[in-house]
Parts: structure tokens; sequence; C-alpha cells
């Protein structure tokens, strides 16, 4: 089945989107496996799937790690999401509502073609995220392979366990984070972060995805980094991400408030895909 496709990045962070309105769209594993391949597909971090909304929203969002999962959120993804629809015609809205997996969120084209999303109150107890025998203090030890870490856990949407480091540059994301990710106290797995503390401004971040690897940049992420480093005293209400890819803004009143982030979305090109 030939599927038409728009291939799309926010901070590097790249996307297939698929529009599922105007376009059948069948999806399992091996066919989200062989789009994200960078070889032998076209190449992602996540498929992006567009649908008609099943409740009280504007559209529906589903995305695929290219691991070939479904999973519950992509704050950089949400960020294409907006401009995908208003670029194919499929709303006029400059704000839309759209469901997600694990809820409501709300993006927003700004006049200069930046994009901010209402991401949602963070979520704390272990049950939400989930993570075995968690306390939900706002840093817990982690025993990683006989090496205990302190880690911020919470769920943005989805589950992130961050770190505050020294250099992040010289951070273990890509041994240790993958072990933390399958850490048997993530019993749905875990989005490892990596964040330095550059000023009460601003942060420099890495992250570990679940069934990614690591990205030039993670949306949820650095909202996930932002709250932590809220509740752990270090850090201002509105702060600069800076990612691999580029920067984002996050800003976050505190509990109860739902988290802000702006940042760039951009088409890189479409095309068609045999399947």
């Amino acid at each position: 089945m030939t599927l038409k496709f728009t291939k799309m990045q926010g901070l590097g962070n790249d996307f297939v989107v698929l529009d599922g309105v105007r376009q059948r769209v069948d999806l399992d594993p091996a066919r989200v496996r062989a789009l994200a391949d960078r070889h032998f597909g076209v190449g992602c971090d996540q498929v992006l799937v567009v649908e008609p909304a099943q409740g009280d929203a504007d559209f529906r969002y589903r995305i695929f790690n290219a691991s070939g999962e479904e999973v519950e959120h992509c704050g950089n993804g949400a960020r294409c999401f907006v401009k995908f629809v208003r670029d194919q015609g499929l709303t006029a809205k400059r704000e839309i509502r759209v469901e997600t997996k694990n809820g409501l969120i709300v993006p927003r084209l700004e006049a200069d073609g930046q994009v901010t999303v209402d991401m949602g109150a963070p979520r704390f107890a272990p049950a939400d995220v989930p993570f075995a025998s968690g306390t939900g203090a706002v840093a817990e030890p982690l025993d990683v392979d006989g090496t205990i870490v302190l880690v911020s856990v919470l769920s943005m949407g989805n589950p992130h366990a961050v770190q505050a480091v020294a250099d992040v540059d010289a951070a273990p994301v890509t041994t240790q984070g993958p072990r933390i990710e399958h850490h048997p106290r993530f019993p749905e797995r875990v989005n490892a972060g990596y964040m330095q503390v550059v000023d009460r401004a601003n942060i420099r971040l890495r992250v570990w995805e679940r069934g990614a690897g690591e990205t030039l940049a993670c949306g949820t992420g650095a909202c996930a980094a932002v709250v932590a480093g809220i509740r752990r005293g270090l850090l201002d209400a509105r702060v600069a991400v800076r990612a691999r890819g580029g920067e984002l803004v996050v800003g976050w009143a505190g509990v109860g408030a739902p988290v802000m982030m702006t940042g760039p979305a951009v088409t890189v090109f479409e095309g068609t895909w045999p399947g």
C-alpha cells in the first residue's frame, strides 16, 4: 500500500508524518521499522499519524518509535503536528486541540513560525510513571549495575528519569542510558535525561529516548528536565534548553500547572513510500 508522507524535524529530532485523515494508514511494528530505517526506508526517530478525533478535539495524534512500538507522547512531534495540519489544509486554526494516547495537548502556531505546546501538567506519583518502589521524592537513588545515581522521576505523558550532571558532553548517555531505559524498576521502560545546569535560566541536555536511542533533541525530555530542575531548586520558572539539535524554551509555574514548550518545526520534504 503506497503512503504519502511528509518528512519533518524539530531541532533535528526527525519524523515521518502520515495523513490518516485523507488516506488509509495501516501500521504494524514491522512496517514502522521499515519506514523508519535510515538505509532501506525513509528514516526517522518517530512515525507520526494524524487521524480524526475520537472525542471533543480537532485531531488524534499517534506516535510510533523507530523500534515499532506505539508510545504516549512526543513534544517535538507535537510542534511538527500543528505545522503539518496547517500546511496540508486540514485546518485553518492556529491553535488546535489534539488527542494523544495519554491525554489532550494544545499546540499553537505563533506569528513568527515557532510553535508553543501546552504539554499538560507533569505527574510525580510512581504509579503514574510507572516507577516500581518509588516514593515520589524530588530525587531518588537508582542502582544501575552497582552504581547509585540520583534521578528525578516523572511523567510528561511518558516516563522520564532525569539526572543532573556536571558536564553533559562527558555524561554516559550511550552506555548508561540504555541500562536505565530497560531498568526493571521501569516496567514500561523510561527516557533517560542528562541535564547540565548552566545557570538558573539555561541548561544543556542530552536524552536517551526509549525505543529510539539518543536523539538530537527530545521535547518531553526538555520539559521533564526543566520540571526536575525547578523542583530541585536549581532553576527559575522559564528556562532555555540547549540540545544538540538546537534550543527550546520551557516554562512551568509549579505543581498542578501545565508545562509550556516553544520551539521550531520544519518541513524537510514530501514523498510516497511503497510500503
